[in-house]
């Protein structure tokens, strides 16, 4: 480490003089020799390096998101020249080069942060051995040594020596435990910064093997700084910790104000934008306006959240226009009504057990309708042939009330009864 620490010495001079001007302002607060002037100053150090970090971090989150749009491409393209890598590099660079994506944008805030985190463990390795380095001099490197965190001195590390920690003017136990601590705590919340950025802030409805990295990454980093924090001293601890919390606040930030489309994180954030726009009857802020004027440009590329989006405005009679406002619209209200009036009126899907049931009752009606058909048209055809018999005359009329009246009667026509037994 010091080996690489001293390939950044040339920076080693600026990032002294930072830490002494802060120093300066909180001395006058809380005394040059104590650990909260030392501890804040390298705190500020760290805010101040951040913030030149911003525009940084804006494109490590724009590639970020080009890079998880264009997995689905590039695992086609591997798939396409598995057997010629040549050809394969030449796609994926053309196709960087057409959707503007750069691979190392998202490396960039890290990179741009390592010659001062090398710098300042420089200076606080030569605080350790007394030596002045930069703007740092005699007084102010005694002063330095002499300052303590929780009882821990600046300089001093979980793995020093007894006899080390004690010219220092500390126990080995209070360096101990309070480097344990911050360690603790910088691998948390680096854990954490990772955890809410995959479970948070990425689209689910893509399955690719860059979501598999950054999985493995959320418990592989976690546990590299706490191989390497037992070799950090106190003062780059203060520095680590630091950073990584700034990082999960505007990490935090980021995913609530502008979330990845098609996330968790984006469908929490509509939902408060609806409730926003159902109270205040229109959208509040130039940063609401602009989402909801990107969500109306997409059309009908909106991903299933937008589109619900866009039907909770339906609903209130609120239509989203092309400059990110709302307007009242009598069809939107009768569009949604009339969406829910054709849901409603949809038949459920019936059980093949119903189903069958309802084709063996119609099967048996058809029967029984035929067979009823059947037997009326054979007795109007009988009744037909016995109307076609000649019948006698004058007794024909009383012969068939006679017949109708008496059921047990032979069939068709009958003697005559004599006269004397009239």
């Amino acid at each position: 480490m010091d080996t690489i620490a001293s390939l950044f010495s040339f920076i080693t001079t600026p990032v002294s003089w930072v830490i002494v001007q802060f120093h300066k302002l909180y001395g006058a607060l809380f005394g040059d020799d104590t650990g909260w002037a030392w501890g804040l100053s390298i705190v500020s150090l760290v805010v101040l390096i951040r913030i030149c970090l911003i525009p940084l971090f804006v494109k490590q989150i724009k590639s970020t998101r080009n890079m998880q749009v264009l997995q689905p491409k590039m695992k086609a393209i591997q798939e396409r020249y598995k057997n010629d890598k040549q050809r394969q590099s030449e796609e994926m660079m053309k196709l960087y080069k057409e959707t503007g994506t750069n691979p190392l944008s998202s490396c960039l805030p890290i990179l741009a942060q390592s010659p001062f985190f090398f710098a300042l463990y420089h200076v606080l390795s030569a605080i350790a051995s007394g030596k002045t380095i930069g703007v740092i001099d005699q007084p102010l490197l005694d002063s330095a040594r002499q300052a303590h965190i929780f009882g821990a001195p600046l300089a001093a590390k979980f793995m020093d020596s007894e006899e080390k920690v004690q010219a220092l003017g500390a126990s080995l136990t209070d360096v101990r435990v309070v480097t344990a601590i911050m360690i603790v705590m910088m691998s948390a919340s680096q854990f954490f910064t990772q955890r809410q950025l995959m479970t948070k802030n990425v689209d689910l409805t893509v399955k690719t093997p860059y979501m598999q990295q950054q999985k493995m990454l959320m418990y592989i980093f976690p546990v590299i700084f706490a191989v390497m924090g037992v070799n950090f001293p106190v003062g780059v601890l203060v520095y680590w910790l630091t950073t990584n919390v700034w990082t999960m606040g505007q990490q935090m930030y980021v995913i609530n104000q502008n979330p990845t489309p098609g996330s968790k994180a984006q469908d929490q954030y509509l939902g408060r934008l609806l409730k926003s726009v159902t109270a205040h009857g229109e959208v509040r802020g130039r940063t609401r306006r602009n989402t909801v004027k990107r969500i109306v440009a997409k059309g009908p590329d909106r991903n299933d959240i937008e589109r619900k989006f866009i039907t909770g405005l339906a609903k209130l009679g609120l239509a989203a226009q092309e400059d990110g406002t709302v307007a009242k619209s009598e069809a939107a209200i009768l569009e949604a009504e009339g969406g829910a009036a054709a849901k409603r009126q949809q038949p459920k899907r019936q059980t093949k057990a119903k189903r069958h049931t309802a084709a063996t009752h119609s099967g048996t009606a058809k029967d029984s309708g035929s067979t009823d058909s059947e037997s009326k048209t054979s007795l109007e055809k009988r009744d037909a042939s016995q109307d076609d018999k000649p019948k006698p005359a004058g007794k024909s009329a009383a012969s068939g009330s006679s017949r109708q009246a008496k059921s047990g009667q032979r069939k068709g026509p009958q003697r005559p009864k004599h006269p004397s037994k009239k």
